[in-house]
């Protein structure tokens, strides 16, 4: 069964595609089921059985992926109730409630570790980056993801750095040309390379990475308008500039850390690329609880009002 029209409607509103996103969820569930079944929720949970749960942050960060997860409760539960209580996008204390679902406990629960597998790490992956936007506050360089991402994963990860206030570096190998060491190598030159590619692929962005500020002079006479510095130094990243900032975009990668990303954003270059947002990035952590579970005769509007009933806030529909 496909997804539900609000839940593909809300996917295409962030970006990501409904078809690879449902896709994706099944294909986790299935993982996580390895053509069995949920053995402890079918001794413990009826099947006719229904509940209320909630998704709650367990600790401080930047939210990403609501919409990810209300596809996976979407795929995964009949007749599901969704009510998103927060944005991506949004920072979040320990015990802000992100999204709340109702519908069969047993496919809740089925459900419930793809959701918070995602939803944490895409909320992980935007806090990342927000630290490191943050820390580039007052200067004119913006951070930047790489192609470091967990395999079949790239396009939500990549969505998460942009909830987090960053920007996407290429997400495919044919979307632009970036030339590397060993490109170089193969080609003979900086330059040879570059009209390699300026032939071959005419209408194409192309990035060149260099490793010293004679490689950056030499990318931009050859016709770069982006240039790669790779493992610079502060100081090295200011004669950069000072050499081709002119010229060329400069973006800075390699060994950078949070602690010196205003030094390197106040030299003048437009991006820091920075592997480590989806490479090995912690994720926050999310958490899943029932909070009422519907007596017989008791419909999905009674257990909201006994849940309200006894939490400690007022639970708003």
């Amino acid at each position: 069964m496909s997804l539900a029209e609000p839940i593909t409607s809300a996917l295409r509103d962030v970006g990501l595609d409904p078809l690879y996103v449902e896709d994706l969820v099944r294909a986790t569930i299935e993982e996580d089921l390895d053509g069995g079944i949920d053995v402890t929720t079918e001794a413990t949970v009826s099947e006719e059985q229904r509940a209320r749960a909630t998704i709650a942050a367990r600790e401080a960060g930047v939210v990403a992926g609501i919409p990810v997860m209300e596809a996976v409760f979407g795929a995964a539960v009949d007749d599901v109730v969704l009510e998103r209580r927060v944005a991506d996008g949004s920072w979040v204390e320990p015990g802000t409630p992100l999204l709340a679902v109702t519908g069969p406990t047993r496919q809740i629960l089925l459900a419930e570790r793809t959701a918070l597998n995602l939803g944490s790490r895409l909320s992980g992956i935007a806090s990342a980056t927000r630290a490191w936007a943050d820390a580039l506050a007052g200067t004119n360089a913006v951070v930047r993801d790489t192609r470091k991402t967990t395999p079949l994963l790239r396009p939500l990860e990549k969505y998460a750095v942009r909830v987090g206030g960053g920007e996407n570096h290429r997400s495919s190998l044919s979307e632009s040309a970036l030339i590397k060491d060993n490109h170089i190598a193969a080609a003979g030159s900086i330059t040879a390379a570059f009209e390699a590619v300026r032939q071959h692929a005419p209408g194409i962005p192309v990035e060149v990475e260099v490793d010293d500020v004679h490689g950056a002079v030499e990318a931009v006479r050859a016709g770069a308008e982006l240039v790669l510095l790779d493992n610079f130094t502060v100081e090295q990243v200011r004669e950069a500039v000072n050499a081709v900032g002119r010229h060329a975009r400069l973006e800075v990668s390699g060994g950078l850390t949070l602690d010196r990303a205003a030094d390197y954003g106040a030299t003048g270059v437009q991006y820091l690329s920075v592997g480590a947002l989806t490479h090995s990035v912690a994720g926050l952590d999310l958490g899943l609880d029932i909070e009422s579970v519907a007596s017989p005769g008791m419909n999905d509007a009674d257990m909201g009002r006994s849940f309200a009933d006894t939490a400690d806030q007022p639970y708003v529909r």
